[in-house]
């Protein structure tokens, strides 16, 4: 008989342009062999260029749409994007754990839009370090990484947080490395992805097509460092294959 998929979960926002969030993560699974469920976490107003609003649904919502997923299928790992909040988020990380314990969760720290739409007060700190202490791998860009940490310099706030995770420290916002993503595996281990050298264009959703193939290829049984230059390869096609702020999924 033929070997079905491995499963994987993306906790998302479901963006009506399908550029970013839900509907995104399920493409990118879809195009790397792995099967996507999809759990909604907010219900937005957007398109690729505006953010208008967002319907938060709250964490008995979001554990109860995924329970009988988890009861359902052998889910390994789980892409997080937008979560009303820290409390929110460990809420159903920890609801999560109690199914499935060997879960592991990747986050996207979603803290602010790039349409300009701020999700979270970022002076949750307290509870955010007991999120991040559940987690496998965290993709922040330079400024969600200083705001999730405190620290005034990427390299010092990348450092500081992977004391808690793995942390996978984009490159897109970092003035002295452009397009460096940087691993950082524990207290010593950094691992430099740089760019590829393909022209590429600004993308809606970029950050979560990364995330979201990071953990496709962690669920088909790449390592993480394999993984994270896999998927940064993919998002790099992503990025390339069309001029306008909606990108095509490539393999």
């Amino acid at each position: 008989m033929e070997n079905g998929r491995p499963y994987v979960m993306s906790l998302a926002g479901l963006d009506p342009s399908a550029g970013a969030g839900l509907l995104a993560d399920i493409k990118t699974f879809e195009a790397l062999g792995v099967y996507g469920l999809g759990v909604c976490t907010a219900l937005t107003v957007q398109t690729d260029t505006r953010f208008v609003s967002v319907e938060w649904l709250p964490a008995s919502q979001i554990i109860a749409q995924a329970r009988p997923l988890l009861e359902t299928f052998p889910v390994q790992y789980c892409k997080i994007g937008i979560v009303q909040d820290a409390t929110s988020m460990l809420e159903v990380i920890q609801s999560f754990r109690g199914i499935q314990p060997d879960i592991r969760f990747i986050l996207d720290p979603v803290l602010k839009a790039s349409a300009g739409y701020t999700f979270h007060d970022a002076t949750q700190l307290a509870v955010w370090k007991q999120v991040l202490q559940q987690l496998y791998l965290l993709t922040p860009n330079y400024q969600e990484a200083l705001l999730l940490s405190g620290e005034e310099d990427g390299h010092a706030a990348a450092s500081t947080l992977a004391t808690c995770c793995a942390v996978l420290l984009k490159g897109g916002h970092r003035q002295e490395r452009p397009g460096v993503d940087s691993l950082y595996i524990g207290k010593t281990d950094i691992i430099d992805i740089p760019a590829g050298t393909d022209a590429v264009f600004p993308k809606h959703g970029s950050g979560c097509v990364l995330s979201a193939a990071i953990t496709a290829q962690l669920a088909t049984g790449s390592s993480l460092p394999v993984a994270c230059i896999r998927a940064k390869l993919y998002t790099e096609k992503f990025l390339a294959s069309h001029s306008s702020l909606l990108g095509y999924h490539i393999t």
